[in-house]
């Protein structure tokens, strides 16, 4: 006896379309063959819910099967053949097509879409550190305006592809077990877009686009950094025939600073005290990037310590907090590599108060030929 189709799908008689859809949903992914390879009792089981599904939402043939069973499927009502059936039309139409690869493509949706494109932006260090309006020029497909993007010349409009008859594709049908299998290709005449040109733009040669030099501002945000790439939606390529455009991908790239060195949201740099300086304490300014600080400098600061000035770095991109990172200065102390003989006298009068042991100064010709022949 057969089994009935209502209980192989799991609903009740008066189930609507989209009771049957979900409850096919459910159990063609359960049971495909692709989810259950070298498994016949579940490549069966997929033939009889696909059966039933083919059967019941199909309105004539529901109808017909509600009032007679089995019997009103068989003879001219179903084409002779009850289980003659496509799964791939199931699929295209419940799934949107095969959700396990496989079967055909769509027909034509539309001309498509043109090709995104790339540009590299060379931006200042300060211009990442606080953003910038700037201008990339790009050589890109933009639309015919002589033809409205159609491809055909004045008067003249596209027709239906004479080949695949405007559906885009070329199909081929074979039996398998599980029934019609159909494979499909982009019909080579009118390259999957159902229509041909037969008088062409003479602008754009049917292509609906042609290639122009095209200029576009880009915001750059605060705090970028050399490997950031901005997505500008719609600025890319036209597509044929009057798709849709492309996006545009700004890829940044950003020059050294002379005085600052960058790690993510924070910045360094050498902060110059003199000799004097570190020993006695000073009021120094310091030039950040945007403003002039005054740092106080303790008496006996040494070489290598570290000023922290909060808030002075990098703005920190949006999602990754407020504010702005720090800067990090390290103090380098200058030793003068040439004194007047005053100084010099001042210097050895300091050394022998505190005792220290010097170079005297008969000895600097034969001090400079020792460090020269390290040198």
């Amino acid at each position: 006896m057969a089994t009935d189709y209502y209980e192989l799908l799991g609903v009740d008689r008066g189930a609507s379309p989209d009771d049957l859809k979900r409850a096919y949903r459910k159990l063609a992914r359960e049971h495909h063959p692709d989810a259950n390879p070298n498994d016949e009792e579940a490549e069966a089981k997929f033939k009889e819910i696909s059966e039933a599904y083919a059967v019941l939402s199909d309105e004539e043939a529901r109808a017909r099967y509600d009032q007679f069973g089995h019997d009103g499927l068989r003879g001219g009502g179903m084409g002779g053949d009850p289980f003659n059936f496509d799964l791939n039309d199931i699929f295209e139409n419940f799934f949107g097509g095969n959700p396990f690869g496989g079967g055909r493509a769509r027909g034509p949706s539309g001309p498509p879409p043109g090709e995104d494109q790339e540009v590299v932006l060379d931006l200042t260090f300060e211009e990442a550190i606080f953003g910038v309006d700037n201008k990339v020029e790009i050589q890109t497909a933009v639309g015919c305006e002589d033809c409205s993007g159609s491809g055909a010349a004045e008067g003249t409009s596209p027709r239906r592809c004479t080949e695949c008859e405007g559906a885009g594709q070329v199909r081929q049908v074979r039996q398998s077990l599980l029934g019609q299998m159909v494979t499909a290709t982009h019909c080579p005449r009118c390259g999957g877009l159902g229509e041909e040109i037969p008088t062409p733009c003479r602008q754009c040669r049917g292509e609906g686009r042609y290639r122009e030099s095209v200029s576009y501002e880009v915001r750059v945000p605060a705090g970028v950094d050399t490997g950031s790439t901005l997505r500008l939606t719609g600025r890319g390529a036209a597509g044929p025939r009057g798709g849709a455009h492309g996006d545009l991908y700004v890829h940044l790239r950003v020059a050294a600073s002379g005085k600052f060195n960058r790690d993510g949201d924070t910045l360094y740099a050498e902060l110059n005290v003199t000799m004097l300086q570190a020993a006695l304490g000073a009021r120094i300014n310091f030039e950040t990037l945007d403003e002039t600080v005054e740092l106080a400098i303790p008496p006996g600061t040494q070489p290598g310590e570290i000023f922290r000035l909060r808030d002075h770095g990098v703005p920190r991109l949006e999602g990754r907090g407020r504010g702005r990172g720090d800067l990090i200065l390290t103090v380098k102390v200058e030793i003068p590599s040439k004194l007047s003989k005053n100084d010099e006298d001042l210097l050895r009068e300091i050394a022998e108060q505190r005792g220290e042991k010097v170079a005297d100064p008969g000895d600097r010709t034969v001090l400079g030929k020792i460090r020269s022949a390290f040198q």
